[in-house]
């Protein structure tokens, strides 16, 4: 009975803790509309470049798209975090949800003409990135508002949870829709879930800023900058993660991969689930994580292990030991994301937390660009497997030298650290 109990315990230890979903009404609205949203999104992610190569039958003007948005990202991810340390954070999220629905209703619109036009396309695309960016850094700051400052790593958990899950059921929902009844339907259905996502946000609470906070500015940009890289620990969050993302992102090579190297084209979208369903079973099992305090170490070891993962799939003999090491790696990168949020969350003051959220959006949406560029170019100059195991061992080599460079990150412990220890104070003064 002893031994019986003790292993029930450890199971239990080992399950998501639902703690804030229990106790935060705006958590479960904020975690409910995400996830509404981004199924939604993932579906439109697919129908866009489709409807694009059936219009163009460019590869090119497919991955063009890519271009029109990276500046909207950089320039208005930045604003967007300025705007979200000055105005309501729920009223950003509704305003920029209307853009957005507006944005796919054009998109719809498009596809109903004779002949649909693809500058309309590739306009909305970057209309779309500007809105995307405006809105995330209030979406991000608003969860340090909505739970408890020790209930940050379960509640980073469970909505990283629901953003596996578009991961996984959005992109197949998206393929059925454009592959049977055509992107007009798959447009609609990306139209419904930004609409009851939008309707959602209407029923938080109202979430305003200080009452002498800066205005959004290049001042106020500057300030946000500068706070980051004064703060080594959040350096730290940044530079590994770029360094990881950059060094050994795979997925431009699974094509090749699968198709030259292993001989097994038919598989291929396993390589892309891979991750996505190890890193939905790390959430899964990640009730240990509320028992780590060293979470500079935990970002640092999670990321070496990635890296290893993807330069020992690069060795594979065959597609499943690929896949395998590919599902290691995405869930060794949860682990990653899940205490750099942590981080994040329970050590920004309020009156940062949007400038700060919109530097994140940057570190780990152009990490992953530049990863691509990387893996395709030496894949070129060398071979598709030189390219995947070099950048796995590259990785590893460059993580170890960040955090040895950044010492101040190894050694963060969240029971000890200024900044936490600020935060957690004063969150618990506020009530």
């Amino acid at each position: 009975m002893p031994v019986a109990t003790s292993f029930r315990d450890r199971l239990a230890r080992l399950r998501v803790d639902l703690t804030p979903w229990r106790a935060s009404r705006d958590f479960r609205i904020l975690v409910i509309s995400g996830t509404v949203f981004y199924l939604g999104g993932m579906v439109g992610y697919v129908a866009l470049p489709f409807q694009l190569y059936q219009l163009t039958e460019s590869n090119f003007a497919v991955g063009a798209m890519g271009l029109v948005t990276i500046a909207p990202l950089v320039i208005f991810g930045l604003y967007g975090g300025a705007l979200a340390d000055h105005v309501d954070r729920r009223k950003m999220l509704v305003i920029t949800g209307v853009a957005q629905i507006l944005i796919c209703a054009v998109l719809l619109g498009n596809t109903r003409l004779a002949d649909p036009q693809i500058w309309i396309i590739y306009v909305s695309g970057a209309l779309n990135a500007i809105a995307s960016s405006l809105q995330r850094p209030s979406r991000e700051a608003l969860f340090p508002r909505v739970v408890r400052h020790e209930q940050m790593p379960a509640a980073v958990t469970i909505s990283s949870l629901t953003m596996q899950i578009g991961q996984l059921a959005g992109p197949a929902m998206g393929g059925v829709l454009v592959g049977t009844v055509g992107v007009t339907w798959a447009f609609s259905v990306e139209l419904i879930g930004l609409v009851v996502a939008t309707l959602l946000y209407l029923r938080l609470g109202s979430y305003k800023t200080r009452e002498h906070s800066t205005p959004p500015s290049l001042r106020a940009i500057g300030e946000g900058i500068g706070y980051a890289f004064r703060r080594r620990d959040l350096l730290g969050t940044y530079a590994v993660d770029m360094v990881g993302m950059f060094l050994a992102m795979p997925i431009v090579l699974f094509p090749a991969f699968a198709t030259e190297v292993l001989k097994e084209p038919k598989l291929l979208g396993l390589l892309y689930s891979a991750e996505a369903i190890g890193a939905m079973l790390a959430t899964l099992t990640s009730g240990w994580a509320r028992r780590v305090h060293h979470h500079g170490r935990a970002v640092v070891l999670a990321t070496i292990t990635w890296g290893a993962s993807v330069g020992i799939a690069g060795l594979a003999p065959n597609i499943w030991f690929a896949i395998a090491f590919f599902a290691v790696a995405g869930g060794a990168d949860m682990i990653s994301g899940l205490f750099r949020a942590v981080i994040w969350n329970q050590t920004i003051p309020d009156e940062m937390r949007g400038r700060l959220a919109g530097i994140e959006m940057l570190s780990y949406s152009l990490g992953p660009l530049g990863g691509q560029t990387r893996s395709g170019l030496v894949a070129d100059l060398t071979s598709v497997r030189t390219s995947i195991v070099s950048g796995g061992v590259l990785c590893v080599a460059g993580v170890v030298a960040t955090a040895i460079w950044l010492r101040d990150f190894w050694g963060y412990d969240a029971r000890t650290d200024e900044h936490a220890v600020r935060e957690r104070e004063l969150r618990t003064t506020a009530g």
